[in-house]
């Protein structure tokens, strides 16, 4: 089955009002919804938190964490507690480099996802854990995750020699973000990661909906392709308009 995995925004204030929201609107197109954690390198709401909001709200919560933010006791807390709200399911993240250079340095992906699989509390489901990866080789230690994200691409063919050059036994989700505004798509495609076409930039310069017209046709397309379990949906602030569209197509 095709999943859909919708990205909210968390609150960097102490409510939670407008992630409820984004939670409700994206819901009919949902199967489930990530959580970052501290992604903007500011503070926010726990991803474990979050995640158990999104449950509450009858859907299933995917709760981010970055090794960039913790040591093995902040680790194990956030374990600890995830196992009491019935959060399950955990993306781990490497995390941007903060401007200033500090980092704990204590944990990486790789022992997180080794802590996360040795850990167990009585009663509870162990753990499903994932890892993400750029469109490049897959280490074996990723390639045994529960799932794996890609990075954000804008190229389906790009994604498809890369899914051809890769093999995986594994659920594997592609990343879509959708371009909110002009001025998000040049400062996107100033980073040396991402390939923008040039042809969608000027879309997005005389059209603001060209960008969610854009991934919608994408999210369809790798959906058609078959070469993918899902897709990691980054909506921004149009999420509004990508649920109302897909709502209708998927």
């Amino acid at each position: 089955m095709f999943e859909l995995v919708c990205e909210v925004e968390p609150p960097t204030r102490p409510e939670l009002k407008k992630v409820r929201h984004q939670i409700g609107v994206m819901s009919p197109i949902a199967d489930a919804f990530l959580i970052p954690d501290n992604h903007i390198g500011r503070a926010t709401v726990s991803s474990v938190a979050v995640a158990n909001e999104v449950q509450a709200m009858g859907s299933r919560g995917i709760a981010c964490l970055n090794s960039r933010d913790r040591n093995l006791l902040g680790f194990k807390r956030d374990l600890l507690t995830a196992a009491a709200y019935g959060v399950e399911q955990f993306l781990f993240v490497h995390g941007d480099d903060p401007a200033e250079g500090a980092r704990t340095s204590q944990l990486t992906v790789r022992t997180m996802i080794e802590q996360a699989r040795a850990t167990s509390y009585p009663g509870c489901n162990p753990f499903q854990v994932g890892a993400a990866t750029r469109l490049r080789p897959v280490p074996r230690w990723k390639a045994e995750a529960d799932f794996l994200y890609v990075q954000v691409s804008y190229d389906l063919d790009e994604l498809l020699r890369w899914r051809d050059s890769v093999t995986l036994d594994i659920p594997v989700y592609a990343g879509v973000m959708v371009l909110a505004s002009s001025k998000m798509a040049h400062n996107l495609a100033a980073l040396p990661q991402l390939n923008i076409p040039s042809a969608l930039i000027e879309a997005v310069d005389q059209d603001r909906d060209a960008g969610v017209d854009h991934a919608c046709d994408l999210i369809l397309r790798i959906r058609d392709s078959g070469a993918f379990d899902g897709v990691h949906l980054i909506p921004v602030s149009r999420y509004r308009q990508v649920a109302a569209r897909l709502e209708r197509e998927l």
